[in-house]
């Protein structure tokens, strides 16, 4: 029954996940078109500080979508461990990029369809070797968990290198380094997705009947979150305020990731107990992710020609175009007559002169 009873919930977990992938990939795009249509009648824009988008019902189905599909995202961290979870959060993107290319006629080149083929493969793989954490059904567990000392190090090592990055390394490198803000929000991610891991376990406790708002412990975790998720918003934004957006998506996706498996894995244990095999699958199939997210971002408005191919593949193209020509040519000459009109008329009068 128990394992039954597992498998259950981390059925549960992954079409949860899949779900907030569908709705948050989604509301973009209904965002995106309410925000044009609003373009298209002359309204103050919302880049130029206008509000017009309030009274659009295509912006509001969209900001819908998201917070349907950021609450399917914050109940899967309850099902299904958050190394499963928090990849699949890249199939938005996914989402995202495919529906923009059919209702907002925004082309994808070839690396971004390879890109999607990747993130769709990468993700597959990460379901298939998911790795089964121990079981954490209530808040007193969960509590114990958060005594671990390996847990206590790992965090008290994120808070300390992350007042190192704010006030010695932001000063200093935070506007030309990409990495110094991103690392930021990376770390302190982590212990907000532990924090989310815990409120939804307490959820299902306070449905259950439990007395769970007795319990400090769940209160904590909520400040915690708060705290953590402002942390994280407020550094994004400086960073998606000077560097490009096609540069911090990726690297921030990639850091955040890792930041978030390696939490799950000191605190809920989720590698402890996994084969070889499975562990390869898993991370070969985050990296297959990576590869995908990367090539999404980075050359998506950057379009295919063959000038961009390296030079030892253009050389190998220009042989096989002369290669085809030639053969053109000699198949062309096949069915061309032996001899040409004039050389036949020359012909015919040296024969009658022999004559």
């Amino acid at each position: 029954m128990g394992a039954a009873g597992g498998r259950a919930g981390f059925s549960v977990g992954l079409g949860l996940a899949l779900a907030s992938s569908a709705f948050i990939g989604s509301s973009f795009i209904l965002k995106k078109k309410g925000l044009l249509r609003l373009c298209r009648r002359g309204r103050v824009r919302a880049g130029q500080g206008g509000h017009a988008y309030l009274h659009e019902w295509l912006w509001w189905a969209g900001l819908l979508c998201m917070g349907v599909g950021e609450a399917a995202n914050f109940a899967a961290y309850a099902f299904a461990p958050a190394t499963l979870v928090t990849p699949l959060g890249a199939l938005s993107v996914l989402v995202s990029a495919v529906l923009s290319s059919t209702f907002l006629n925004e082309q994808l080149n070839v690396h971004g369809k390879i890109g999607c083929i990747l993130s769709i493969l990468g993700s597959t793989v990460m379901v298939i070797h998911a790795p089964q954490e121990e079981e954490v059904s209530s808040l007193e567990s969960m509590a114990e968990k958060l005594k671990d000392p390996g847990f206590i190090v790992f965090a008290v090592c994120v808070l300390v290198s992350s007042l190192l990055l704010i006030f010695v390394a932001g000063p200093r490198y935070g506007q030309s380094n990409v990495l110094v803000y991103v690392l930021v929000c990376s770390a302190i991610g982590s212990l907000s997705v532990s924090c989310v891991k815990g409120l939804g376990i307490a959820l299902k406790e306070l449905f259950s009947g439990k007395p769970v708002l007795k319990e400090p412990l769940g209160w904590v975790l909520l400040v915690c979150l708060v705290i953590c998720i402002s942390i994280q918003i407020n550094y994004l934004n400086k960073a998606l305020d000077i560097f490009n957006t096609s540069v911090v998506t990726p690297i921030y996706y990639v850091l955040f990731t890792t930041a978030v498996m390696m939490c799950s894995a000191i605190l809920f244990k989720e590698w402890q107990h996994m084969v070889l095999d499975n562990i390869i699958g898993t991370i070969s199939g985050f990296l297959t992710i990576v590869s995908g997210i990367f090539l999404l971002h980075a050359f998506r408005d950057m379009p295919f020609a063959p000038d961009l191919l390296p030079l030892f593949l253009q050389q190998g193209r220009a042989e096989l175009q002369a290669t085809w020509r030639s053969a053109d040519r000699h198949q062309s000459c096949q069915h061309q007559p032996l001899l040409s009109s004039e050389d036949k008329g020359s012909q015919s009068t040296e024969e009658e002169e022999e004559e």
